[in-house]
């Protein structure tokens, strides 16, 4: 982490840049942010989630009031503001068994956004994609109330986004530059994962098909000016599904990855990796138990235990194991759509970026945000109007919305 704000816990603090970058798209207000972390006592997870849910609750009530009184901006603005606090205050509460204030928050969130989408202009509308015998939660939000074929984003997220997060990260800027916008939650994510109880899956291309069967059927909806977007972990799930679903007319990897497995080998000690890659049966035991200690620890640990709950996986180390599917190889080279990877300096997330670019056999442009612009941090959470500027330019090259 490159941008450092008020918390001494490195995560916790990233979390509150992460919140305050949805400022610009109406997703947060830096007074009330910096208030709420001052009040978190310590590392206390409880803390977090309690304080960011005070914080939640008092803007949800001045929504109401607000709507009440006929003030129907000032409403949508502070249903906004309060979905992301929600989705702030259960973030840090991943992990198995769940827990019931994780699944709470992803609720009140949702709640307050469609709050929210219900009073944007046009109204956001809410979908349930059909897939695989069951639906996706999402939302369709059209760039304009004609019924012109628009070129299109689909958005598509990461390990713990939801598709309500998406609004800020990328959906806000799309419809302010001419694209209807489709975000979802496809497996392991928001409300398909703490809801529908479904779990992550690698072949991403088996997920985004049946979203683009729906969007192609919509009158609205250019069927040969797609994008897909990747945030996050969908720096990895979108060029995936590329690589295997080719009605996609462009691909933006935001935080870019190649191989999740190997990234997670390329932490631990060289001998313990070198260990457990070769199926030693003590280098397992040894790298299981020491996952296990450190699963433990409030912050530290965090990363584990979401993983195993996104994954479905009991232990740390079947975690490590699951992610041995999450690999580009074979596959990068196999997407046919002109792509837009980025990275950013101080993020270890999207560190094989390069190694993705590399393996691309089309058009291909590679862009590394900075520490000294701002944008250096996951996700470019801190500089997101640079990160926009910047891919829907290239973006707009190409689909021309």
């Amino acid at each position: 982490m490159t941008t450092r704000l008020v918390l001494r816990d490195g995560l916790l603090d990233a979390q509150l840049l992460r919140t305050v970058g949805a400022a610009p798209y109406d997703g947060a207000d830096l007074g009330e942010c910096l208030q709420a972390a001052r009040a978190v006592k310590g590392a206390s997870l409880d803390s977090w989630h309690d304080v960011w849910t005070a914080l939640a609750d008092r803007v949800h009530g001045l929504a109401d009031t607000e709507q009440a009184a006929g003030h129907l901006e000032s409403a949508r603005r502070a249903y906004l503001r309060a979905s992301t606090y929600y989705r702030t205050a259960g973030v840090m509460l991943f992990g198995l068994p769940v827990d019931p204030r994780l699944v709470m928050s992803n609720r009140r969130q949702t709640e307050a956004f469609q709050r929210a989408a219900a009073l944007m202009t046009p109204p956001a509308e809410v979908l349930r994609i059909p897939y695989e015998g069951t639906t996706l939660p999402g939302y369709f939000l059209r760039a304009g109330s004609d019924d012109t074929a628009r070129a299109t984003v689909v958005l598509t997220g990461g390990y713990d986004g939801t598709c309500e997060e998406l609004y800020f990260f990328n959906a806000a800027a799309a419809l302010q530059r001419g694209y209807h916008v489709l975000a979802f939650d496809g497996p392991g994510q928001g409300a398909a994962l703490l809801q529908q109880g479904m779990v992550i899956r690698a072949d991403w291309d088996n997920v985004v098909g049946p979203v683009l069967d729906y969007a192609c059927g919509r009158p609205e909806v250019d069927s040969g000016r797609i994008a897909l977007i990747g945030l996050s972990l969908g720096g990895f799930l979108a060029p995936r599904a590329a690589s295997g679903e080719h009605r996609i007319a462009a691909l933006v990897a935001d935080s870019g990855s190649f191989d999740l497995h190997a990234a997670f080998l390329a932490r631990l000690p060289k001998a313990l990796a070198a260990g457990y890659a070769e199926g030693r049966p003590r280098a397992r035991a040894l790298l299981g138990q020491l996952l296990t200690v450190l699963e433990r620890r409030p912050t530290a640990g965090w990363a584990l235990r979401r993983g195993q709950h996104v994954h479905g996986a009991d232990t740390p180390l079947a975690y490590l194991d699951a992610l041995r599917d999450f690999s580009l190889a074979g596959h990068a080279e196999r997407i046919s759509c002109p792509a837009w990877v980025c990275n950013a300096e101080g993020d270890d997330i999207g560190a094989s970026a390069p190694q993705l670019v590399n393996s691309l056999t089309v058009e291909k442009r590679f862009v590394r945000f900075t520490a000294a612009e701002g944008a250096g941090d996951h996700c470019e959470a801190g500089a997101r109007t640079l990160y926009h500027a910047r891919s829907f330019g290239w973006l707009d090259e190409h689909l021309h919305p």
